[in-house]
């Protein structure tokens, strides 16, 4: 079928055509966010789920939920290897500025660009547009070189400035599990003063699922400061939805059986459902989509994902990094007891603490439960048996 009306487009944080099964976390986020904009308190949220569940999507289109409703929305992504302070200086910056937008007087948003301007000095980052803005600081404020106690000024007084324009400023920070603990530690901090103090800004985060406990090490009250919402694969009639909806938007259809195959084979996860549906209707010749269709267009989605998708994080890995990902893979499907990889690979299992610690870092592996492991990418198991067919 003609492959520019195909629907799906599967793309890192591209939003699908049809976006289903999220309706309820979208609106606990909605409702919190006018919560916290009208002066009411509320949680903040954390996303935590697997890679290629739609985290990002999600992350998203709450955020222009949030600007739709005039909330000033401050999206920043945490690379690995990257300070939160480098992140978080020109996001504030932007928000900022537009709380400043048309004021002339001394407004608190001026306040917080000077006090933005000190915080720069003294973590001695690169960012000369905010040097003219020193003369406008407050001596002592977010400049005294501690991240923690000058991250508590700068989230203040950047809610107070939401507070002032009757809005509220929210933080969207994407692959959180990234940040640093000591830095998520002062984040975690700064965010609860500013409660405490009932200023008018919040965090909505999203990461992988070790976060949680990332942040339960970071602050012990993190559990009581945030509601962590697992982001999972859709349930049967969502994943349903998210495929056959597209394609009868473009007066065509998918038969039943072919959209339960491929929701079998995808899991439900909204990435692969993207792919299947993608190379499904390209690989079609008419409507409706059938399950032979199906069939023609499997080995297509998986050597399209094992091209980007799978490939992209196999390329980060070390050598012995592939092989206990190899070891973790010839046991089936996870979660796998740490022990039992050990055993496949004929070591102890503290001969991997090392390798293990690296993986977690790179956001490959998890611990889903105490003694186990698992991949962090769906169906990594069957890629890596792709990639490397003989242990070695």
């Amino acid at each position: 079928m003609d492959p520019r009306r195909n629907p799906f487009a599967p793309g890192a944080g591209s939003r699908p055509p049809e976006l289903a099964g999220r309706d309820a976390i979208m609106e606990d986020v909605a409702i919190a966010l006018h919560r916290i904009a009208h002066g009411r308190h509320a949680q903040s949220v954390i996303l935590m789920g697997l890679r290629g569940v739609g985290k990002t999507v999600l992350l998203n289109e709450l955020r222009r939920a949030a600007e739709g409703e005039g909330i000033v929305a401050v999206p920043i992504e945490a690379p690995e290897g990257q300070s939160l302070p480098s992140l978080i200086v020109p996001a504030l910056r932007t928000a900022l500025l537009r709380l400043d937008r048309g004021q002339a007087a001394m407004t608190l948003a001026k306040r917080g660009l000077g006090a933005l301007a000190r915080f720069v000095k003294a973590f001695k980052l690169s960012y000369g547009e905010l040097e003219a803005s020193l003369d406008l600081g407050e001596p002592g404020v977010a400049d005294n070189g501690d991240l923690e106690a000058d991250l508590i000024d700068l989230i203040d007084v950047a809610g107070a400035a939401a507070g002032e324009r009757g809005t509220a400023l929210v933080l969207f920070i994407d692959e959180l599990q990234y940040v640093p603990e000591r830095e998520l530690a002062a984040l975690i901090t700064a965010l609860h003063r500013a409660r405490q103090n009932d200023r008018p800004i919040t965090l909505v985060g999203a990461g992988l699922p070790q976060l949680a406990g990332q942040m339960g090490r970071a602050k012990s009250y993190a559990e009581r400061l945030f509601v962590f919402a697992q982001i999972g694969p859709l349930p049967s009639d969502a994943a349903r939805a998210a495929l056959a909806n597209p394609i009868k938007a473009e007066d065509c259809d998918i038969t039943d059986d072919a959209v339960d195959q491929i929701v079998s084979v995808t899991r439900g996860y909204p990435y692969f459902l993207q792919e299947w549906g993608k190379q499904c209707w390209d690989a079609a010749t008419a409507c409706p989509i059938t399950a032979a269709d199906v069939a023609i267009a499997s080995p297509a989605a998986i050597a399209a994902l094992d091209a980007s998708f799978f490939r992209v994080r196999f390329d980060r890995l070390t050598p012995s990094e592939k092989r206990y990902l190899r070891g973790m893979a010839a046991l089936g499907e996870g979660p796998y007891i740490s022990s039992a990889i050990a055993d496949h690979l004929g070591k102890k299992p503290n001969a991997f603490g090392p390798v293990r610690a690296s993986l977690i870092a790179k956001g490959m592996i998890y611990t889903p439960g105490y003694g186990e492991t698992d991949f962090t990418v769906p169906l990594f198991d069957a890629f890596m048996r792709r990639a490397i067919p003989v242990e070695g």
